[in-house]
Formats: structure tokens, C-alpha cells, sequence
């Protein structure tokens, strides 16, 4: 007489998402906990992923009291509770999910967010952005070099390769710049043009002599400092959209700085 296969039963566990994680859950199931059924050894990622939340959002991982990692084989009746920040609660011992990003964040963008790519560098923040990047492309680069991926594509944050990225909530590319600077407390990291709008280049400052035939005959005339990317070779001056830069980075720095 053969055994049974009891792998394929369906089981159930309980769920609860904290924060801005409800923000990929239907309505009635946000802020709550929820029973849900699995079959057969499932890892924890995958279970959450299915409910759409992609991994890269999460940070830390707490089952029955105690932290876990992705690979975690999720069990019946497990209660389990899944937190976008890793500071969130307090435990004896945390596992972290992924390496934290050491250093100044630096940026991968989807085709959809090319003004906030402009509006990142324009504040000093290494951006990668361009209209045409496929989505493998944009996993791969994110991967290779540790960059955030910012996208509204849900589906391509759940690629195995992305470690770091967000969904960018907001569709107002104004307050799609609030939105990163709050989430990840830039504010204090600005450090205005110091990057090329057009390429993402470095800029440095470049004496209007050796650039004079590349100007305009009103511009040489009423301005004497310029700066030029050390990639493209774009040049810059303060012309007269540089007060309304200023008071536009200086309006959603505040408002990033706010809880």
C-alpha cells in the first residue's frame, strides 16, 4: 500500500503587510490580517509576490516573531508579517533581505519617468535614464551596478535580478521627486547642478573664451560664468531659468524633509 502525498494539500497562513505596502493590495485586504492558501513548499518571495507585492519593496521578513529570509519555506498556520523598512520593529536579531546601498544612492529610471530623471540630476544625483532602455536592460544595469530602480512597471521589480527598486507612486513628476527624496531621506545628499540634464555627465567650469564660438551673441554678452559636461560637452550658464530651478529644488527639499 503506497503512502500518500500530502505536498500538494492546500495549507494556510496569515498574512499582514504594513505601511505603504498595502498601497499593491486590494482594499480589502490592506491593514489587515488575512488568511491565505498555498500548495505544496513554497518560499516566502514567492507567496508574497503572488499576493503583488514585489520583493524589492520589502525589507524585512518576520514570521511567528522571528526575522527570516526570501528563502524561507513558509508553513501552515505561519503568522507573518512583511515590513517595507527594516527599521520598522525592534527583534533581537533582524535578517536583512539585501546589503544595504552603501554610499550616495544612485538611480536607474524606466522609460515612463524621464522629468523626474531630469529633476534628479538637476539636484546632483547619479541618474541613468534613457526612452528606449527594454526592461531586461534596466534589470541588468540596476543589477551590475547597485542602482535603484524607480518604475511604474510592478511586474518588472519582481525580476529575480532587481535587488533595489521602487514603485514611484505619484504621477505628478513633482511629486514623484518629493516622494523619493521623503522615502529615502535625500534632502541633506542635494548638491544642485552639478550634473548634465541632457546625459547625466559630470560638469565642470569652463572659461567663456574657450567656448565663445559655441554661444549665442546675447548669451556671451550678459553672462561671463559657464560650466560644460566633461561627457556631451553641453554647456550651462545661469540664464533666466536658473532662479526658478533654485526655488523649485528648495520647495520639494522641504517638503521631502517632511514625515
Amino acid at each position: 500500500m503506497m503512502a500518500s502525498d500530502n505536498s500538494n494539500r492546500k495549507a494556510y497562513a496569515v498574512f499582514h503587510f504594513h505601511d505603504e505596502l498595502n498601497d499593491f493590495l486590494p482594499h480589502n485586504r490592506r491593514g489587515i490580517s488575512f488568511v491565505h492558501p498555498f500548495e505544496g513548499r513554497a518560499s516566502i518571495k514567492d507567496i508574497v509576490e503572488s499576493l503583488g507585492v514585489p520583493h524589492s519593496e520589502i525589507e524585512l521578513l518576520v514570521v511567528g516573531g522571528v526575522s527570516v529570509d526570501f528563502g524561507y519555506l513558509v508553513r501552515p498556520d505561519d503568522l507573518i508579517e512583511v515590513y517595507p523598512r527594516f527599521e520598522n520593529i525592534e527583534l533581537a536579531r533582524k535578517v536583512r533581505l539585501r546589503p544595504p546601498l552603501n554610499g550616495k544612492i544612485r538611480f536607474v529610471l524606466d522609460t515612463h519617468l524621464g522629468r523626474l530623471a531630469s529633476y534628479l540630476r538637476m539636484m546632483g544625483f547619479d541618474t541613468l535614464y534613457r526612452n528606449d532602455y527594454p526592461d531586461d536592460e534596466l534589470a541588468r544595469i540596476s543589477d551590475s551596478e547597485g542602482r535603484l530602480l524607480l518604475t511604474r512597471d510592478i511586474g518588472l521589480l519582481k525580476r529575480s535580478l532587481v535587488t533595489y527598486g521602487r514603485f514611484v507612486r505619484e504621477t505628478n513628476p513633482r511629486l514623484q521627486v518629493v516622494e523619493i527624496l521623503r522615502r529615502y531621506d535625500l534632502p541633506a545628499s542635494v548638491v544642485p547642478f552639478r550634473r548634465c540634464l541632457k546625459c547625466n555627465g559630470l560638469l565642470h567650469s569652463v572659461a567663456k573664451e574657450s567656448i565663445l564660438d559655441r554661444l549665442p551673441a546675447d548669451t556671451a554678452s550678459y553672462y561671463d560664468e559657464f560650466h560644460q559636461c566633461l561627457d556631451c560637452r553641453q554647456i550651462y550658464w545661469k540664464g533666466p531659468h536658473y532662479e526658478q530651478m533654485q526655488a523649485f529644488m528648495a520647495e520639494v527639499m522641504e517638503d521631502g524633509r517632511s514625515s
